[in-house]
């Protein structure tokens, strides 16, 4: 792969990254203090957006109905390549920068403590290497830069792929936190169904005529029980877990409505289908039982998340070219406090990029970026600027999210991505072997959104609860301005 030849075009981005270091680790910070819920990026977007509409980039607002998804497009014509990655945070995962204990900056607030503002930055940062290397060496082609909404509720893409937004698209490139500098192909993440039942009955006074009542809250404790029945039946690869959204409002009334939101997985998307159909059967069984209704809203369905060979071939050499940040001792002395703090093993930081991995061992977890890999070839790109085996949404996760860790992670992922996408503008006929490879992983298989065809983004899912804290979180916000020189 020519990723091994760093080349003048991505020399050129390299120094864009270097000399713009502080302009990355700011819209880092940045975007962590602004902790945003899916759907409520608001602040995040108009930071991302503004940054690239200064550099030329067109951009549309309200991509597939999200008023936070975006689409920043530079250039023309073929190849067609594209960038795209989430920055939003989780409910309750306020934490302080820096320290290894548990310390919220605002108590019960959301926060960042995956890092999506690093993977953010890294995309931001990259996308302008990119362009200003196609500027100055008339590289043809076209480069489009997604933000993708609310991935904590694995929303937005299905959407996007659904609505054609990668119809032209000749590869695409996903960037996310880690603690290695890695890149893997195969299939990475599983397929999930996330779906809310809303159970309806009839309220009365549960002391003086509960015979009267039909209670909701006993149609979603009966689901919860049959489903906990039914995971006996369960293939090893499916997951089904839950939260109680809705359960009345005092114990004395019984509750006419009541809901429960369920997140099903399975390693393939008929798995996953299958799942949500046997829950639903269980959810109708609820409501006979209880003489109450139900009624099902599909939120998101996402596929599995695979990686292209090709493309990991090639994110792989520029991972090499791009290099492992040089971690100071006190950022080593930090990381391994940390791991004992979080209870895993004290290794610190890594000192060299991973190999290519792969073919990948399926996890649980999935990611909305699943459905882009299956209908354009994707690599995905795990930059080091988290603790190695920090716990996802686990406080000790946020804790380096802005410190020198994040700030040197994102600079060195942003080299890797930029290098990636130059080397494709620079020979279009990789992206030509990438849709080769893709062809003979993806089979016989024919994708097709799992999510319904007319259905809308739920776009008050979190908007109530990013309304009882912004203000609160304002004062913590970076007041210095990114600016990339």
């Amino acid at each position: 792969m020519p990723a091994n030849s760093p080349g003048p075009e991505k020399q050129f981005a390299f120094e864009i990254i270097e000399r713009n270091s502080k302009a990355v680790a700011l819209l880092n910070d940045s975007i962590f203090y602004f902790g945003e819920l899916g759907l409520e990026e608001h602040e995040t977007v108009r930071l991302m957006s503004g940054l690239l509409a200064k550099e030329g980039f067109k951009i549309e607002t309200g991509v597939a109905g999200f008023p936070t998804g975006m689409l920043a497009t530079y250039g023309s014509g073929k190849p067609v390549i594209a960038l795209h990655t989430e920055c939003d945070a989780n409910p309750d995962n306020s934490q302080v920068s820096g320290v290894c204990e548990r310390k919220a900056i605002i108590a019960g607030a959301p926060g960042h403590c995956e890092g999506h503002n690093s993977n953010a930055a890294v995309m931001v940062a990259g996308a302008i290497a990119v362009k200003r290397a196609m500027e100055r060496f008339a590289l043809a082609g076209t480069l489009k830069v997604f933000v993708a909404p609310a991935e904590e509720q694995l929303l937005s893409r299905p959407y996007f792929v659904r609505d054609g937004y990668f119809a032209d698209v000749d590869c695409a490139f996903h960037d996310h936190i880690g603690g290695e500098f890695a890149t893997t192909y195969g299939l990475t993440h599983s397929a999930a169904v996330s779906a809310k039942f809303i159970f309806l009955g009839e309220s009365v006074h549960a002391a003086t005529a509960p015979w009267k009542g039909r209670d909701a809250l006993d149609g979603v404790m009966m689901m919860d029980a049959g489903m906990a029945q039914y995971r006996e039946h369960m293939t090893p690869a499916m997951r089904a877990h839950r939260v109680v959204t809705e359960g009345g409002l005092q114990p004395n009334v019984i509750p006419a409505r009541a809901s429960i939101w369920w997140y099903f997985r399975d390693a393939t998307a008929e798995g996953a289908r299958l799942l949500f159909e046997q829950a639903k059967k269980i959810a109708r069984g609820a409501a006979m039982m209880t003489n109450t209704s139900v009624e099902v809203e599909v939120l998101s369905a996402v596929w599995p998340v695979r990686g292209n060979q090709t493309l990991a071939e090639l994110v792989s050499g520029n991972i090499e070219l791009a290099g492992m940040p040089e971690w100071t001792p006190a950022e080593q002395d930090f990381a391994k406090a940390l791991q004992v703090a979080a209870g895993v093993q004290a290794t610190g930081l890594g000192l060299a990029p991973s190999p290519l991995k792969g073919p990948a061992t399926q996890r649980a977890a999935a990611n909305d970026c699943g459905d882009v890999s299956w209908v354009v070839p994707m690599g995905r790109l795990t930059f080091p600027g988290n603790v190695p085996e920090a716990p996802f949404h686990h406080w000790s996760a946020g804790s380096a999210l802005a410190t020198s860790i994040a700030h040197k992670g994102a600079v060195a992922g942003a080299k890797a991505l930029a290098a990636s996408a130059i080397d494709i503008f620079l020979d279009p006929s990789i992206a030509a072997r990438a849709r080769e490879t893709f062809a003979v992983e993806i089979g016989g298989t024919k994708y097709a959104p799992l999510i319904p065809l007319d259905q809308k983004p739920p776009l008050d899912l979190n908007r109530a609860e990013m309304e009882k804290w912004r203000e609160k979180m304002r004062a913590h916000y970076v007041t210095e301005k990114v600016e990339f020189a």
